[in-house]
This record gives structure tokens, C-alpha cells and sequence, in this order.
């Protein structure tokens, strides 16, 4: 599936849930690009690659389209993530729980700092990031946030990627140089 298309589906995701609880029942693709800035045209494409979800004339039925939706990303499993960064904007994300509505758990914690090393926050215990390669290949979490100053993220990255993690959102101010087959996303 081409990634500009998972973008697209994530975004009728989001907004469809902000339609569900404004108890909206059925939407047209021509409303739902109200939300997402994509041509009804677009979303039609979209949501016909994966089957046939609407009523033509009619729209789609929101819950039922969620649903889909979560099918098609796998939202509808759970997935471990680590947290590498323990700073404002980790402890920040920690705390957001946005992660969950997608199906995502931060379920490590990794930081350089000694004065962090060992303490809990959320009930997580922050490990030392030289155990990352160890903690994460034990619990095959293969998704990772890093959230270190730019001098530490191409390292952090290598270490990330040795132990197996398959995909990274980037909030670290450096372009990171990774191998094929590794999904990055840079904020």
C-alpha cells in the first residue's frame, strides 16, 4: 500500500472518530473532504482498493467505516512501543493518550541520564539506552519514538536498528541515515 495512501486512511480515521462522537451516522465522501483536504474523487479511490464500504449516492456508514479502517492500518492489534528520550517532550508523549485510540502502548523507556536511569514514570522503569539492543530484542517491540538531542540520534538510530526496530518516529532536529526496509518519520 503506498504510503501517501496510509496517510490519507489515517486521516479519514481521525476523522471519522471526531464524527462518531458528534454522533454523525452516515457521511458522504463529499463531507468527509470537509475534514481532510483530499477530492471526493480521492477518497472514493481510497476506500475502493479495499472493498466496497458506501452507498453510492447515499455515503458510508461511520462506525462501519471505522471499523474498516482500523482493519486495513492493523489497529485492531496492540503494538509495544519504545520511548527513547526521557526529556519534556518524551515525558510529554508519555502522558499523551492519543497513542491508545491507535493501538499503540509506550511499553519501554530509554534515557542516557543517570539521574533518570532507574526511576518509574507511568509504572515504566527507565532503562540505561545502552540496553536498548537487550530490552527490545527480549520483548520484540519493533516500533520506537526518539526524542534525543540531534548530537545522540544517528547513534541512537544505529542501535535502534540493530536491535530490530522496523520503524521510527524522528522528533530529534537530524536527518537520519538508515537502511532500506526501516520506516522513518521525522517530525
Amino acid at each position: 500500500m503506498p504510503h501517501e495512501t496510509i496517510k490519507r486512511l489515517a486521516l479519514y480515521l481521525r476523522s471519522l472518530r471526531y464524527l462518531a462522537e458528534k454522533r454523525v451516522e452516515i457521511i458522504s465522501s463529499e463531507k468527509l473532504t470537509e475534514y481532510i483536504h483530499a477530492s471526493p474523487a480521492q477518497v472514493r479511490k481510497d476506500l475502493a482498493c479495499f472493498g466496497e464500504f458506501g452507498v453510492p449516492g447515499v455515503g458510508y456508514q461511520v462506525k462501519k467505516l471505522i471499523a474498516e479502517i482500523e482493519s486495513i492500518l492493523g489497529l485492531k492489534e496492540k503494538r509495544e512501543v519504545a520511548l527513547v528520550g526521557i526529556g519534556k517532550l518524551g515525558g510529554a508523549l508519555l502522558a499523551y493518550t492519543g497513542f491508545r485510540k491507535f493501538g499503540f502502548r509506550i511499553s519501554a523507556l530509554f534515557d542516557n541520564n543517570p539521574e533518570k536511569i532507574g526511576k518509574k514514570i507511568s509504572g515504566l522503569k527507565i532503562e540505561d539506552v545502552v540496553r536498548i539492543e537487550e530490552v527490545l530484542k527480549r520483548r520484540k517491540i519493533k516500533i520506537a519514538i526518539t526524542t534525543v538531542p540531534a548530537t545522540n540520534a544517528q547513534e541512537v538510530a544505529d542501535r535502534l536498528v540493530a536491535a530490530g526496530i522496523k520503524v521510527i518516529l524522528n522528533f530529534a532536529p537530524h536527518y537520519l541515515n538508515i537502511p532500506q526496509g526501516i520506516i522513518i518519520n521525522t517530525i
